[in-house]
């Protein structure tokens, strides 16, 4: 195969893809959940209960993150992606909360793969001083998943029924099986990888990240406390990212009182606003480096400044105007994928290549039993106290994290 000098950009672009369908078939659920809700009448609780199913199932990421570390990306990451686009496409079959919160269980099972995936392909292509660039790059790719499902969606209700949308996002995860398959190697195997760019990759990881045992050392991995000081930042940071995929359509229905319109042309800004963070909070960090500040407290700069600019978030159920509430849930789009991107791409600054896909996995547990808590209060309360008590709190948690970030993480010596 012909040899050309960017194949790292190649393959971190050929991810995003996958992480947009992976977001896209997430967040379709969401968005046609008025819809679904009003033809299979299904209450709100039972709603948050279909929603903690997919946020249970996608604990499971440290299995997933095992799994990629023992077989590798080439295989472990086709095989997940074929099984979750099946998946999706069973959703336009499912009947009944009880259907919904099954295909949501097994679906979160195996999409949980996508971040310690992610970083691993970030950890194996990719020097130290390119990783964030890499990470931010990748995590736009969910942001755009959410940013494409309110018009898919309305163009589905509109001229199919809320059914289709599923057949054609898990459609497109199968196409994207087949560019994988075909282009998809290991540094060390891939046919058209220069030796320059090869090179360039090896001497700019640090040696003690780069080192490969035949199996990744879980019991280690789990007393490490970096670690833990990270899945705590993302429990607290992550449910931001279910109140804008999972509830926010049916906050500007039920608070705000839009109609499948306004959703469709108004409910991807906060998304569009997130693909934004996702470049700032790399950019941050590269900023701070350049004034001589050590690339792990460059991180937790740019964390907290993600946390302060959350903060806008307590005000999105008290002001009056709907254009406010929405420029609103932008900041808090920007602002925790500012975070996010920043404290998941920690991940591959702290653990070795043979480590980072099940630390990413560990993580994204405590950030998704975030969510599902989240989610599950807001699905008993919401009748009866309305969504402001849930703004205040997504407003703060992320200080808190800030916090943890700062007195927890210990800088590799």
């Amino acid at each position: 195969m012909r040899r050309f000098p960017y194949v790292r950009w190649t393959i971190i672009a050929l991810f995003v893809g996958a992480m947009v369908i992976n977001y896209l078939t997430r967040s379709i659920l969401g968005v046609a959940a008025p819809a679904i809700m009003a033809e299979q009448h299904i209450s709100s609780e039972h709603y948050s209960w279909i929603t903690g199913a997919f946020q249970f199932g996608i604990m499971f990421q440290p299995l997933a993150g095992y799994l990629l570390d023992l077989i590798g990306l080439k295989i472990g990451f086709t095989l997940f992606v074929a099984v979750w686009s099946c998946i999706t496409i069973g959703h336009g079959f499912a009947s009944g909360w009880l259907g919904f919160a099954g295909l949501r269980a097994a679906l979160g099972l195996v999409e949980g793969s996508a971040q310690p995936a992610g970083m691993k392909v970030v950890a194996e292509w990719f020097p130290a001083r390119e990783r964030g660039v890499a990470g931010g790059l990748y995590q736009i790719g969910a942001s755009f998943g959410a940013v494409f499902a309110p018009p898919l969606v309305a163009w589905a209700v509109l001229y199919h029924s809320w059914r289709a949308a599923f057949f054609v996002a898990g459609g497109l995860g199968l196409l994207w099986v087949v560019a994988w398959l075909f282009w998809y190697a290991p540094p060390a195997r891939h046919r058209a990888l220069s030796a320059r760019e090869r090179t360039l990759i090896v001497e700019g990881q640090e040696t003690m990240l780069a080192k490969r045992r035949r199996r990744p050392p879980l019991g280690e991995l789990l007393r490490h406390r970096n670690l833990w000081a990270i899945a705590v930042a993302r429990f607290l940071a992550d449910p931001v990212w279910g109140m804008l995929s999972l509830w926010m359509p049916l906050y500007l229905v039920q608070a705000r009182h839009f109609d499948l319109t306004q959703i469709a042309l108004f409910a991807w800004l906060p998304f569009l606003a997130a693909d934004l963070g996702c470049l700032f909070g790399p950019a941050v960090v590269a900023f701070l480096q350049r004034r001589g500040v050590h690339l792990i407290d460059a991180r937790r700069g740019a964390f907290t400044l993600g946390a302060i600019l959350m903060t806008g978030m307590m005000f999105v159920g008290s002001v009056t105007s709907p254009a406010a509430a929405i420029a609103l849930l932008c900041l808090g789009g920007f602002a925790h994928q500012t975070l996010s991107v920043t404290v998941i791409t920690l991940c591959s600054d702290l653990f070795p290549q043979d480590q980072v896909a099940t630390a990413t996995g560990v993580s994204g547990t405590a950030a998704n039993l975030g969510v599902l808590l989240f989610t599950l209060t807001l699905g008993v309360l919401v009748d009866r106290v309305g969504y402001q008590p849930f703004f205040l709190l997504l407003g703060l948690l992320d200080l808190a994290g800030a916090a943890l970030l700062w007195t927890l993480v210990r800088k590799p010596a």
